[in-house]
C-alpha cells in the first residue's frame, strides 16, 4: 500500500491515508499515455474548415475564349483552381475525420498511470470532504495551505458538486472534475490533483471489476 497525505477542509494535514497499488502503483509507461492522448485530442476534434474545389465554386459555365487562335494560354472555365476567385485544389473539406480509435483498457491503464506518477510525485492529496458552501474565498484559502499553491489543480469529486464549482469559478488554476469522468486530459493539463475521500471510493469502483 502506499500512503498518501490527508487534508480537512482547512487545509490541516491528518493521518495519512493508504491507496490502492492497483490503481495509484502502476507504473508509467509513456508511449501508452501519449498514444491515448493523442486520441482523446483527436476524438474531440472538429473539422470546422471547408472549401470549395472548382465543382462547388459559382459561375465559370461559360468557356472564356476560343481554344485556338488567340495566342493565350487555352482554359475551359474562370473558376479552375488557376483563376482568381475559382476553386481550391487539395484544401480541407469538412467530411474530413480525425476520430482515432482507442480501446477502454487503453484508456483506464493511461489513467492509472498518471494517478500513480500524481501520487509518487507527491502532487496527488486527498481531503476528507470540500465543505466550502459556494464561497471562492474559502477555495482560494484552501488551496493556498496545500502544497503547489497556484499551480493548475484539478478537484476530484464522487457526485456533481454545484457549490463547489460556483465557489471555484472565480479561483483561477481550479478545476472540477467528478471521479467517473477523470481522463488522460484532464490528469496532463493540471499539475496537482486533490481527491475527496468518497471520490477515491468513486475511482475503486469504476476501476476495479
Amino acid at each position: 500500500m502506499t500512503n498518501v497525505a490527508v487534508y480537512n477542509s482547512r487545509g490541516e494535514q491528518k493521518a495519512p491515508l493508504e491507496m490502492r497499488e492497483d490503481i495509484f502503483g502502476v507504473k508509467p509507461n509513456s508511449n501508452l499515455i501519449h498514444q491515448v492522448y493523442v486520441a482523446l485530442r483527436a476524438n474531440a476534434r472538429q473539422p470546422w474548415a471547408h472549401t470549395k474545389m472548382r465543382g462547388d465554386v459559382r459561375g465559370g459555365g461559360k468557356k472564356p475564349w476560343k481554344q485556338k487562335g488567340t495566342g493565350r494560354a487555352r482554359h475551359g472555365s474562370i473558376r479552375s483552381p488557376l483563376w482568381r476567385g475559382g476553386g481550391i485544389t487539395f484544401g480541407p473539406l469538412s467530411e474530413r475525420t480525425y476520430t482515432q480509435k482507442i480501446n477502454k483498457k487503453m484508456k483506464v491503464a493511461a489513467v492509472k498511470m498518471l494517478l500513480s506518477d500524481k501520487l509518487a510525485h507527491e502532487r496527488l492529496m486527498v481531503v476528507e470532504a470540500f465543505d466550502f458552501k459556494g464561497k471562492a474565498q474559502d477555495v482560494a484559502r484552501f488551496r493556498a495551505a496545500l502544497p503547489g499553491s497556484g499551480k493548475t489543480t484539478m478537484f476530484v469529486v464522487a457526485e456533481h458538486a454545484s457549490e463547489l464549482v460556483r465557489a471555484v469559478q472565480n479561483v483561477p488554476a481550479i478545476d472540477v472534475v467528478r471521479a467517473a469522468d477523470v481522463n488522460v486530459v484532464d490528469l496532463l493539463h493540471h499539475q496537482y490533483v486533490v481527491i475527496s475521500a468518497d471520490a477515491i471510493a468513486a475511482l475503486e469502483k469504476r476501476f476495479v471489476k
